[in-house]
């Protein structure tokens, strides 16, 4: 995690106001077309605040794929160390986007198209592949398909999300649990050996 992001996570009510708020104004375009006005518009903050935090826009861009990645895997960790670990990845992503629904469609749809952020968002896509390899290492004994089981596997749940936070199916959360579950569970029975 970025040096602001952490100095912002020490002012928790600023923080989600700020993040919030640029996730907002750079989701609804470019980051080239978005001006440091418009984030602080966005957040409602001066334009002062924001520099007071982040030296740069890229700066406060890059904060805000930190938090969201931060939270998926915070929700993650949590999840699998559960009595109950069934659902941990589709309920940690899910979780992370309703928390903030614009950072996370940055982090997975926009960033990867930004070529200032193609690769930092690479990178967390790669700790996601990382932590399903590690998850299907024990069953998926071909050790060449095994990374592209598991970048198919962070793809579905990727796009599940995204897809589901777009159907704007609030309040039937753990229905979209279960079911992406059953989808991945049913995936991974077929490449067992």
């Amino acid at each position: 995690m970025s040096a602001p992001a952490r100095k912002l996570l020490s002012r928790p009510e600023r923080s989600a106001s700020i993040l919030e708020g640029a996730a907002t104004a750079f989701a609804s375009g470019s980051y080239a077309s978005t001006s440091m006005d418009d984030v602080a518009a966005a957040s409602g903050v001066t334009k002062l605040i924001l520099y007071r935090h982040f030296d740069s826009k890229a700066d406060l861009y890059r904060a805000v794929l930190d938090g969201v990645a931060a939270r998926v895997a915070q929700e993650f960790v949590k999840g699998i160390t559960a009595p109950n670990p069934r659902g941990t990845a589709a309920r940690a992503l899910l979780v992370a986007a309703r928390e903030n629904p614009d950072a996370f469609r940055l982090l997975w749809r926009h960033a990867p198209r930004e070529p200032e952020f193609a690769a930092h968002a690479d990178e967390v896509r790669d700790a996601a592949v990382k932590a399903a390899e590690g998850l299907l290492g024990e069953t998926v004994k071909d050790r060449k398909v095994l990374r592209w089981a598991a970048r198919t596997l962070v793809g579905y749940l990727v796009e599940a999300t995204l897809n589901w936070l777009d159907a704007g199916l609030t309040g039937r959360d753990e229905e979209f649990v279960s079911r992406t579950t059953e989808g991945l569970e049913a995936i991974h029975s077929r490449w067992q050996g």
